[in-house]
């Protein structure tokens, strides 16, 4: 089999940055028993660590979010070592531009029809409303004019988001028409969709659908503020859930979700609100690994790393079961954003290990750094922490004790 990974991640060998650690290429498909290439941009160049002699090809472009550029590295890949029989890029923004260059080369997977289930907000929830699942009311932005009509039924606030985005980015919440006719003129509206906003809170479940579109792995987890206001300067953060009645409801509607959408063989991320009067409300599904923390968090509660059991079943291994480790324990993250002004050199940044035992990793810039814009959850911040006990409640309170007391100056340079 010729296998082509797309990369666009770096790995880190300082001993302190832990990103991208877990998406082991060179250990989680065989570069002996098959032939395997590799796309990268100057970034995912540093995150192939496999033997060079056992690399068929590898080809470097400036961007492989660029789809001329990354369908032309393939075909490059195909012309010097043979046909391609899998095209694998695991970031969610590279997702659909690879199912467009598997249909234009004729390379068989996902296609990009399969990839919009997880990836057009509008498409998925149109599935999943034709299925009966509840999901936030949502209507087109083709026209400025459609989307105030929508705002006027609906109500306000209301969401303004792109259909194909992630990790918030582009996401507006708009409270008002003025506002609304003020912002609609700014954006692309051919790649945005507008709907209801949904009060309650926002859970996260990730998993893994196997190729029947079920579920043989799946962990919920309770958001602390959400990726919206983490966008607005806000920390991020969430708690895994443990036994109870609300966790079993949230898992039996997960796999409606995923079942009703057809998801396969593929990692998924989805978020869902518990509204006040506890009705499960779909918010999106991706069809990736969940980002910041989650995986790292994941792998060590559990012992299953979702980026290992989606390359292994690339490689052709069986996943008809995922061995997890005993017990129910509970964990969390959290992310402190940098400062809104940028760039900004470090003049403190303070350790809470001593003062939150809970505390397991803990990512923080050394004085003197500074602090660049750009980068998304797993970007170096204010500060990063991953906390794990037995006691869900215990986890929560002290991600409010770091909120609350985080020592963390910056000044704009």
């Amino acid at each position: 089999m010729h296998i082509v990974i797309v990369n666009r991640w770096p790995r880190f060998s300082d001993g302190v940055r832990w990103d991208n650690e877990l998406t082991r290429y060179e250990e989680f498909i065989d570069h002996d028993a098959h032939r395997v290439s590799y796309v990268v941009d100057p970034l995912g160049a540093e995150g192939v660590l496999a033997d060079p002699a056992k690399i068929a090809a590898q080809v470097q472009v400036d961007d492989v979010n660029d789809f001329e550029a990354l369908r032309d590295a393939v075909a490059e890949i195909t012309r010097r070592v043979g046909p391609v029989d899998q095209l694998v890029a695991l970031s969610e923004f590279t997702l659909e531009i690879a199912a467009r260059v598997r249909r234009d080369l004729g390379i068989p997977g996902p296609t990009p029809d399969e990839v919009a289930v997880y990836r057009d907000k509008v498409r998925m929830k149109e599935i999943l409303a034709q299925k009966g699942v509840r999901v936030p009311r949502f209507g087109s932005c083709e026209t400025p004019e459609a989307a105030v009509e929508f705002a006027r039924t609906a109500g306000y606030p209301v969401i303004l988001k792109p259909v194909d985005g992630a990790a918030s980015i582009g996401v507006h919440r708009v409270e008002d028409e003025q506002r609304l006719i003020e912002l609609l003129p700014t954006l692309d509206l051919s790649r945005y969709e507008i709907e209801e906003f949904v009060t309650g809170r926002i859970f996260h479940i990730d998993g893994y659908a196997d190729d029947h579109a079920e579920i043989p792995f799946q962990v919920v987890s309770r958001y602390v503020n959400d990726c919206l206001a983490f966008g607005l300067g806000a920390p991020l953060g969430s708690v895994v859930v443990q036994r109870g009645e609300l966790r079993d409801r949230i898992e039996a509607f997960s796999r409606e979700c995923v079942a009703a959408l057809g998801i396969r063989a593929t990692p998924f991320h989805l978020e869902v609100f518990v509204t006040p009067g506890d009705e499960l409300v779909f918010l999106e599904i991706g069809g990736r690994v969940g980002g910041s923390e989650v995986p790292h968090l994941l792998n060590k509660l559990f012992g299953v790393n979702l980026f290992e059991v989606w390359l292994r079943a690339v490689g052709g291994e069986s996943i008809a079961a995922i061995t997890t480790k005993s017990g129910d324990p509970s964990g969390g993250w959290l992310c402190v954003p940098k400062p809104a002004e940028l760039p900004a050199q470090v003049t403190k940044a303070v350790s809470l290990r001593t003062s939150v035992p809970s505390i397991w990793r803990e990512l923080l810039p050394p004085v003197g750094e500074v602090l660049q814009p750009g980068g998304s959850y797993d970007a170096l911040h204010s500060g990063r922490f991953i906390l794990l006990d037995d006691d869900e409640a215990q986890v929560e309170a002290d991600i409010h004790r770091i909120i609350d007391t985080f020592e963390f100056e910056a000044v704009r340079i």
